[in-house]
């Protein structure tokens, strides 16, 4: 069952790539998660490689709903997590670290159960779990942060010349035929 709580006033910032600090770090808070109030969902640093830094994720739909049950919220935040990295062109395979709170270490079991259906549990992130008496919203019983680390995007510049190695005609080298040497002539005529 669902049911929505905390996201009277919130505000979603619609735009990806609102930048502050310097060019190279970026704030985004993606349409596909649900709204924020006073936080970023995701903070791409970008240097050799994207450092990106998703912020804790509840079990809200981007809707507002909230799961009642400990493994609907944990479903729900862990797809938050998903939507939070798919916004910078990243996945649960980039993910290197993950703090998780908890205000019942009794879901410790159910917890795992969820996380190994996201991360590749042969090389797992760091992970922290730890136990809370209350998280930000009344009845939120999990909470997921992340840290991912990312390829370095392409430069324009590199993009562009790929597009152009792919749209350019490939030259094919003509064989002339030595039983119809009028159809060679054509093709030279050309």
């Amino acid at each position: 069952m669902m049911r929505r709580v905390g996201c009277r006033g919130a505000r979603r910032d619609q735009h990806e790539g609102a930048q502050s600090m310097s060019e190279r770090v970026t704030f985004s808070n993606p349409a596909t998660m649900p709204p924020t109030r006073g936080y970023t969902h995701v903070v791409e640093i970008e240097g050799p490689q994207r450092i990106v830094y998703v912020a804790g994720q509840l079990g809200f739909t981007p809707d507002g709903m909230l799961a009642e049950d400990f493994r609907g919220q944990a479903m729900q935040a862990f797809a938050n997590l998903k939507a939070a990295l798919a916004s910078v062109g990243g996945g649960f395979e980039h993910v290197v670290k993950i703090t998780n709170f908890f205000t019942d270490m009794d879901n410790l079991q159910a917890f795992f159960v969820v996380r190994d259906s996201f991360v590749n549990t042969k090389a797992p992130p760091a992970s922290t779990a730890v136990e809370i008496s209350r998280l930000a919203v009344e009845g939120a019983l999990f909470e997921i942060e992340a840290v991912a680390v990312l390829p370095a995007r392409r430069s324009a510049t590199a993009r562009k010349s790929a597009a152009a190695k792919r749209k350019a005609p490939r030259k094919t080298s003509r064989k002339t035929s030595r039983k119809s040497p009028a159809k060679a002539r054509k093709r030279r005529a050309r």
